[in-house]
């Protein structure tokens, strides 16, 4: 098994049909159209067996401020290992693939992770957002306290403050 890293523009319709596929079964038909917007335009992680797509992960630019200050966040987006070679390493090594990219080419790194996969970040070095959550939305900043708690940085922050992300259709994180 090889990682392949391919950004969307490099990816055809049959491997984006196949990429979803994983995402709709990984997460039980809960991985809405927003979800898969919000996962392309940037740089995927493939890594593929002899039965096809085993894992994938997406990294995309991401606006957020902090202290004051807007950065270019490397967002970490569709996560998923099918489901017959889950916790044999694949999504360790799609993380390690994104973080590089992250660690080379951001300020920082974000996502907002699931109780499933909270685990996998934090093992990572990953820290959990102690701080607000806030999106600029078309009507001003708002809260987002139902993503406080769940949002996970990779990079040197203040924690004591908060963040700030742009604001996307659907799902704001």
């Amino acid at each position: 098994m090889t990682l392949r890293l391919a950004h969307t523009a490099d990816l055809d319709a049959p491997g984006l049909r196949e990429v979803r596929a994983l995402l709709d079964a990984a997460f039980d038909g809960d991985f809405s159209d927003a979800d898969w917007e919000h996962g392309l335009g940037g740089l995927h992680a493939l890594v593929r067996d002899g039965a096809g797509l085993a894992a994938h992960g997406a990294v995309v630019m991401r606006r957020v401020r902090h202290r004051g200050r807007w950065l270019r966040a490397g967002y970490v987006e569709a996560v998923a290992v099918r489901a017959d070679v889950r916790r044999t390493g694949l999504g360790g090594r799609v993380m390690a693939g994104l973080e590089r990219v992250v660690d080379r080419a951001y300020d920082l790194g974000a996502l907002a992770a699931s109780d499933e996969g909270a685990p996998l970040y934090a093992a990572r070095g990953w820290q959990r957002w102690a701080g607000r959550v806030h999106a600029l939305s078309p009507d001003g900043i708002v809260r987002l306290h139902d993503e406080e708690g769940g949002v996970y940085v990779r990079g040197t922050l203040d924690p004591d403050g908060e963040l700030v992300f742009d604001w996307r259709d659907g799902d704001v994180l």
